[in-house]
């Protein structure tokens, strides 16, 4: 094998749902991380149990990778038609890995015999360990990811895996073969890999969650089964509904009661939650609601990604009252911006929103442990109600218009919510001048949120030539363009807003005059974030650099715009 060193390489595995491909690339990802290096993968799939073309693709480098990327250094092609399909993405230098049973001629190809290496229930560990050896990794450390991924099985198997395995790095090992290897981390660093949704669901139990109700959508439904796998250990109850109107409501209930509430679904799914999200706001009670991403309207791609429901989540709800929407940019921020989301809904007891999508749903990245030493936890129930006036006034007005929230059952006091309006007492109304009262009382608790609100990320040049603004899961991919485009000589900055509402013109102001020109950069067709700046600030951003295909941005996708 060539001993050259390459700094980024990017393998996509592809074949038919049901060939195991993500078992492969799950594995492959886990022995990365282990062996020190920085991952950013990719799932792509159909809407189907089996067939149809899925991809697993995993960028790997020694430095931070931050991003997708559209060119494939390593192909591994579990079916004809993987070749077929993406042979035109291949770089110059790429390597094409595949069954020699199947009839592929193209040059660059590694014909691998599988049923010559081990029996076809191990073809995939097969596959594994061709493509381990072809980017030199430590066969120990494979080895042990395989045994941690399938668990304590029968001795029988476990054996067979690793004969598979070693059968395959003998093979690759003995074939001459031009590809560039990953260079070898001396001292791997302790890392975990996670994506989005679990990072989502860690935050949430790290904050104090202790309620999650759900209807399965994709891409939403993985977030549940992580908080179901430690419901037990963790005192959570994880609740499928029987559908969204009933999940948002049992989120409501438990919150009510004094459990921390948030509940998971996609656009459609969140459509049918949202009268429920006005119940939150009149009965002031807390709860996170998760929106991840889709392609729309309906069913749209149902497994794919996008950024198009931040206007949607933005007014979703009949009536007026404040709500804060964070849109975390990375698995990183999955984890923190849970934690604040949770943090938020308790103290100014109302909807809080966390919009993710698709791609960060499901991308697994390399990260370092979380420090979970000194972080506050959402604890309702502390408040005993000793002190408090009687009677006990659950909608009292305040200067800040939070009132005193006391639990039912753990006080004396009588706890009283109502979904019409209401008086201070909690009792049903039609008095216009409380009306008046109540809605300006719930309306300030949003100069709260604001007076909080994460400030967008300035990154780059002072007065740069060219600003990039962007929100969400595309963070990486801008980030990285603008690298590129720096290097080139370019002065450019990027400003990523990890929360996108409340949206406070003074933090933005400044960044968007000082910039000779400003391009948004989004996943939808309309210019969601931009047009939402233009509403608050009066700045217009001219030019877009829109993707909307279902597909997530990648550096490749916004240098092609300036670069065509």
């Amino acid at each position: 094998m060539n001993s050259e060193i390459n700094k980024i390489i990017n393998i996509l595995i592809g074949g038919e749902a049901g060939q195991g491909l993500v078992t492969v690339g799950q594995i492959l990802a886990k022995g990365l991380v282990r062996s020190g290096y920085s991952i950013c993968v990719t799932q792509d799939y159909q809407s189907r149990i089996r067939g149809g073309h899925n991809t697993f693709a995993i960028r790997v480098g020694a430095d931070a990778v931050r991003a997708p990327q559209e060119s494939i250094d390593l192909l591994v092609a579990l079916d004809a038609d993987t070749v077929r399909f993406h042979r035109d993405d291949l770089a110059p230098h790429g390597l094409i890995v595949i069954d020699e049973a199947l009839d592929i001629t193209d040059d660059g190809t590694l014909k691998v015999p599988f049923r010559t290496l081990a029996s076809d229930q191990h073809t995939n560990i097969v596959a594994l360990g061709v493509i381990a050896a072809l980017l030199n990794l430590d066969e120990k450390v494979v080895a042990q990811t395989v045994a941690d991924f399938f668990g304590k099985g029968h001795r029988e198997a476990t054996e067979a895996n690793g004969r598979a395995l070693g059968e395959s790095y003998r093979w690759a090992g003995g074939q001459a073969v031009a590809f560039e290897r990953l260079a070898p981390i001396a001292h791997p660093p302790q890392q975990l890999m996670m994506n989005g949704n679990e990072a989502i669901a860690l935050g949430a139990v790290t904050a104090g969650l202790k309620f999650y109700a759900f209807y399965p959508m994709t891409p939403s439904t993985s977030i549940a089964l992580a908080l179901a796998g430690w419901a037990k250990e963790m005192g959570l109850i994880v609740e499928q509904a029987e559908d969204e109107i009933a999940a948002i409501n049992m989120a409501l209930g438990a919150s009510f009661a004094g459990a921390p509430s948030m509940v998971g679904t996609s656009g459609g799914g969140f459509a049918l939650m949202v009268e429920g999200v006005s119940l939150a706001a009149m009965i002031e009670t807390p709860v996170v609601i998760v929106v991840a991403q889709r392609p729309a309207p309906a069913t749209g791609l149902p497994t794919r990604t996008a950024q198009t429901d931040l206007e949607f989540v933005l007014h979703a709800g009949h009536g007026e009252f404040p709500r804060a929407i964070f849109s975390p940019g990375s698995i990183e921020q999955c984890f923190e911006l849970t934690q604040k989301a949770l943090q938020v809904a308790d103290r100014y007891q109302g909807p809080v929103f966390i919009l993710t999508d698709q791609f960060l749903a499901d991308s697994y990245r390399a990260v370092a442990p979380f420090r979970l030493d000194n972080r506050p936890l959402v604890e309702p129930w502390s408040h005993e109600g000793v002190g408090f006036p009687t009677p006990y006034h659950r909608s009292a007005i305040t200067d800040d218009g939070i009132s005193p929230r006391l639990l039912p059952g753990l006080t004396e006091h009588l706890v009283v919510v109502d979904s019409d309006e209401h008086t201070e007492d909690g009792h049903i109304t039609e008095d216009l001048v409380v009306r008046t009262k109540m809605v300006q009382k719930r309306l300030k608790k949003g100069e709260g949120i604001r007076a909080e609100v994460i400030p967008p990320e300035l990154q780059g040049a002072e007065k740069p030539d060219l600003l990039l603004v962007t929100w969400g899961s595309s963070k990486g991919a801008v980030e990285e363009a603008a690298a590129t485009m720096r290097s080139r000589g370019m002065r450019i900055a990027t400003l990523h807003f990890p929360q996108v509402w409340p949206l406070v013109p003074k933090y933005v102001i400044d960044p968007l005059h000082e910039a000779k020109q400003v391009v948004a950069v989004e996943g939808n067709a309309t210019g969601q974030l931009a047009r939402l700046i233009r509403r608050e600030t009066g700045f217009h951003i001219e030019r877009h650099v829109l993707r909307y295909d279902g597909l997530p941005i990648t550096p490749e996708f916004i240098l092609r715009e300036f670069n065509p």
